[in-house]
């Protein structure tokens, strides 16, 4: 069993940067895969970045790909998604969640979720 917080969301201006971190609990954290999704309202939960569990392979959905950088530090248990040069449509809710099997874009791999962080842009 994972539990996963996430943190580090929040109001900015478009332009500005946000460092989300997911901490996770238990001794396995290493054997997971992570990913990072969000939600805005009104929309499905789309995938964002996912990275395996040594954090030799990463992944980013086209949108994402060189303003988000997904990263893991497995002594800390803990995931990072460094957001960059945010848009207003980046503003929903991000999740980040766990597979344990490889990593993976499809929501339905992922065994484990958190509660999710607001991140808010605004223009």
């Amino acid at each position: 069993q994972v539990q996963l917080v996430e943190s580090g969301g929040g109001l900015v201006q478009a332009g500005a940067s946000l460092r989300l971190s997911c901490l996770a609990s238990g001794r396995t954290f290493g054997r997971y895969a992570m990913g990072w999704f969000r939600q805005a309202p009104g929309k499905e939960r789309e995938f964002v970045a996912t990275i395996n569990w040594s954090g030799t392979s990463v992944y980013y959905a086209d949108s994402m790909k060189g303003r988000f950088t997904i990263s893991r530090d497995n002594a800390k248990n803990t995931v990072y998604l460094q957001m960059n040069s945010l848009k207003p449509e980046d503003t929903a809710v991000y999740y980040c969640a766990a597979s344990n099997s490889n990593y993976s874009l499809r929501r339905s791999d992922y065994n484990y979720w958190g509660q999710g962080t607001q991140v808010a842009v605004s223009s």
